[in-house]
């Protein structure tokens, strides 16, 4: 039988044991789930709860930080800011007259990144429906890194078991992350591979999926993620646009983000309907799936390669940017280190800037690359706004930039080296691996996702196809406020409340 697009457009869960059960777990451990619209704009959260928030610390496994998933965290304030928290890169590092904002990821709680957001949209979703339940089913959350943290974060404080699925050769971090959460060490599961064997991730949830028990909750095909950070990550930005700018000249040009799930570029959807601003999808130039039908390795970690995600909104999008892994390797370590800093110093950059920018991951250097080379390659000015996310922060990659020093720079990391890597990777940025998206270009990227998600995946060719139309997406959206109803509804059955 083909699988489902799992929307979850017309399904009335009242009644169901799933959710009946799932009505008393939540009432026995008096969880709240938070609505969308609390998570697009949290300045409206009730007194109540902003008095247990202040007494929760972030990374705790607590229901109250569930009210933390979403963009208006600052490091040290218990409280929502009224900004999201970002930096503005200067024209003295971006060598281009367009400013470049960067939303700051590691801000979320629990696992420091912003794919806790994308878990719980996809987990809330399938629970209100009465397609989860929490007293028997496992969550399954294949990933390459830290979509899976977040779906074990979120399963735990939702009280059900969750399953890591991520390749073996993914940072040390991520796994001693996992160590510390999960309760049984089999519902850890390393795949072979790394960022790009998404493939090897997708045949162990098969295997998987043949126990009825375990629910998959796929970020590349699930529409939730999609859903979410159209109706979360999308306002925020808009927010950083807002009150980055005072002129009426400014425009919001574009967005830019490495596709991974391709749930973040939902988010371009928004700021698109809202602004009409231009959507920048980035992938690893070592695997240039999109720009040259490629394949390959690399280390971006954070995006996944060798497959175009089922969510990914294809024919909406722009422009394709390729960056090398060689970039964000040897960026992170000159933003990490003392030579770093000294030649971002004598580059003009404000040293509590260059000091900023341990808040950016692998994954978060290639947005940033990527924008300069927009930037570049649409001839943008001062006018021109580009926003972007950095998924995570470098904390999460120590391990990771130990290999690159003993690979890259055996005899130390110096001024010059540091100098070579700014130049090389950011002042001498070319308009290469740059593709236009034109009629022609959307159909053919669109049309290899039918290898893996009809031939291999098994999903019906008329619901893959009728994606290509942005009707389709349109369509989706009202679920948003669908689904903030019904979470309305089942708090109100569940008669949890915030700790006082």
């Amino acid at each position: 039988m083909p699988r489902s697009l799992a929307v979850f457009e017309d399904f009335d869960p009242a009644g169901t044991q799933s959710f009946t059960n799932a009505i008393t777990r939540f009432r026995e451990r008096n969880i709240v789930l938070p609505q969308f619209n609390e998570l697009r704009d949290p300045s409206a959260l009730s007194p109540g709860l902003i008095e247990a928030l202040d007494r929760v610390a972030a990374h705790e496994a607590d229901p109250v930080n569930l009210f933390r998933v979403h963009w208006f965290n600052t490091p040290g304030q218990s409280l929502p800011t009224s900004v999201p928290d970002h930096i503005e890169l200067p024209t003295e590092l971006t060598g281009t007259e367009a400013r470049i904002v960067v939303a700051l990821g590691n801000r979320f709680p629990m696992i420091g990144a912003h794919k806790v957001l994308a878990a719980y949209a996809c987990l809330v979703a399938r629970l209100i429906t009465g397609r989860f339940d929490p007293t028997i089913n496992r969550a399954v959350w294949p990933s390459t890194g830290n979509y899976a943290r977040g779906g074990v974060a979120i399963s735990k404080i939702m009280g059900c078991r969750g399953v890591a699925v991520l390749p073996e050769g993914m940072s040390r971090e991520r796994f001693e992350w996992l160590d510390r959460w999960i309760e049984h060490p089999d519902d850890v599961i390393r795949t072979p591979g790394t960022e790009a064997n998404v493939k090897e991730i997708y045949d162990e949830c098969n295997r998987l999926e043949a126990d009825e028990s375990n629910v998959i909750l796929n970020q590349f095909s699930e529409f939730s993620n999609h859903l979410g950070h159209y109706a979360v990550t999308g306002p925020a930005l808009e927010s950083v646009f807002r009150h980055t700018t005072s002129s009426r000249q400014a425009r919001l040009a574009a967005f830019v983000s490495a596709s991974g799930s391709a749930g973040t570029l939902g988010a371009g959807d928004y700021l698109k309907d809202t602004f009409g601003s231009r959507i920048v999808a980035v992938e690893a130039l070592e695997v240039p799936t999109m720009l040259y039908n490629g394949f390959g390795d690399h280390n971006i970690q954070g995006i996944g390669d060798k497959h175009v995600p089922l969510i990914h909104n294809v024919t909406n999008t722009d422009l394709v940017v390729g960056i090398s892994d060689k970039a964000t390797d040897q960026l992170d370590v000159a933003f990490n280190t003392p030579a770093g800093l000294r030649a971002l110093d004598r580059q003009g950059v404000n040293p509590e800037l260059a000091a900023s920018l341990t808040n950016l991951g692998y994954s978060s250097i290639c947005n940033i690359l990527a924008a300069i080379k927009t930037a570049k390659h649409w001839k943008l000015d001062n006018n021109d706004m580009i926003v972007t996310v950095a998924t995570d922060g470098s904390e999460l990659y120590n391990s990771e930039r130990e290999k690159v020093l003993r690979r890259d720079f055996p005899g130390g990391f110096d001024d010059l080296e540091a100098e070579n890597a700014l130049t090389t990777h950011i002042t001498d940025v070319t308009t290469q691996h740059v593709l236009d998206m034109d009629e022609t270009n959307r159909n053919r990227i669109f049309n290899l996702g039918y290898f893996t998600w009809v031939e291999q995946q098994g999903i019906a060719i008329e619901d893959f196809e009728r994606r290509r139309d942005q009707t389709w997406w349109d369509g989706l959206r009202p679920l948003i406020d669908n689904w903030d109803d019904r979470i309305a509804e089942f708090n109100e059955a569940t008669g949890a409340k915030h700790r006082q």
